[in-house]
């Protein structure tokens, strides 16, 4: 029992050794890929909040012009009550 968790303790130190370490020593080249990669995620997640924005303005501006014309169909109706309460 206890070979085996050495084996296995074993292993999976010479396996992460094994790994290369990233981020200490980029190249110019690799800085740059990156850096370009980060300036289009961060464009493409500015256009998403820019539509998102978009959009609910919009909605908001459907809905105030819905409020409008709901209050100008009651003045109306109420318009009309008067007069016919007039003749």
């Amino acid at each position: 029992m206890r070979r085996i968790l050495a084996l296995a303790l074993l292993a999976a130190l010479t396996f992460g050794w094994s790994l290369p370490v990233q981020g200490q020593h980029m190249s110019m080249q690799e800085y740059s890929r990156r850096s370009a990669k980060l300036g289009k995620k961060q464009q493409k997640a500015y256009k998403k909040a820019a539509k998102r924005q978009a959009k609910a303005q919009k909605k908001a501006q459907k809905a105030q012009r819905k409020a409008i014309e709901k209050q100008n169909k009651a003045d109306a109706k109420a318009n009309r009550r008067i007069q016919r309460s007039e003749r």
